[in-house]
């Protein structure tokens, strides 16, 4: 597989936010989001990692708890016998994904981030590819049915995005609406602390859960924690 980075931390997002987890992070992505918090893994090859290997470096970790993420893991052709593999190996398994695309994998929680037009790049060569892919919600709805233990989060930024989240909601039916979280637009503690009690007061307004990014908080979101 390629990989970007492997680290332990603890779970910065969601409802895992604060378990400590070993975090798998491929490499390459299908969308250019703006607001992307992990620019070093869109565009580099990454390592070479042997599924196996992976495998024996998060059981050697001490976590319980694996984080697939990305980049895009599901466009990893090997993230199937991986997810199997690691659940094989009594992890919890966590996969990160945008939802664009629905291979087979295993998981305990599928973390899904519809992307809304607050994620539109500014580089006309990806905006068309960007919007069509995140406005295709095919994918997502497939991965909700299969795996009924989810959770999706939203980037939000202020009450302006909300009539798009409310619409992504409405479209996907299989979403457990106690399981939708909100999390503030930030790359730094600054960002954070600004909008952070905006979008808690939308999720008061709407009934959905407030997810701290504790990666921002903690290190201001520095690499590899």
């Amino acid at each position: 597989m390629r990989i970007a980075e492997t680290f332990t931390s603890v779970q910065g997002e969601g409802i895992l936010a604060g378990v400590p987890s070993f975090f798998i992070r491929t490499a390459g992505c299908n969308l250019r989001c703006r607001w992307c918090d992990t620019p070093h893994a869109l565009r580099a090859p990454g390592v070479r990692w042997r599924v196996e290997d992976l495998v024996a470096a998060a059981v050697s970790s001490g976590a319980r708890y694996v984080v697939v993420t990305g980049g895009e893991p599901l466009l990893q052709r090997e993230v199937g016998a991986l997810t199997r593999a690691l659940r094989g190996a009594d992890l919890h398994v966590t996969v990160e994904t945008a939802g664009t695309v629905a291979p087979e994998f295993a998981c305990d929680l599928l973390s899904l981030s519809p992307k809304t037009s607050n994620s539109d790049p500014d580089d006309p060569g990806w905006k068309v590819r960007h919007r069509r892919l995140r406005s295709d919600l095919g994918a997502a709805g497939e991965l909700l049915r299969r795996f009924p233990e989810h959770q999706l989060k939203f980037v939000v930024a202020g009450p302006e995005d909300m009539p798009e989240v409310l619409s992504l909601i409405e479209a996907l039916p299989e979403v457990r609406r106690d399981r939708v979280l909100l999390m503030a637009r930030a790359a730094t503690r600054e960002e954070l602390a600004r909008r952070g009690p905006v979008v808690a007061a939308l999720c008061v307004e709407h009934g959905f859960r407030y997810s701290p990014r504790l990666h921002v908080e903690l290190w201001n979101g520095r690499r590899g924690r």
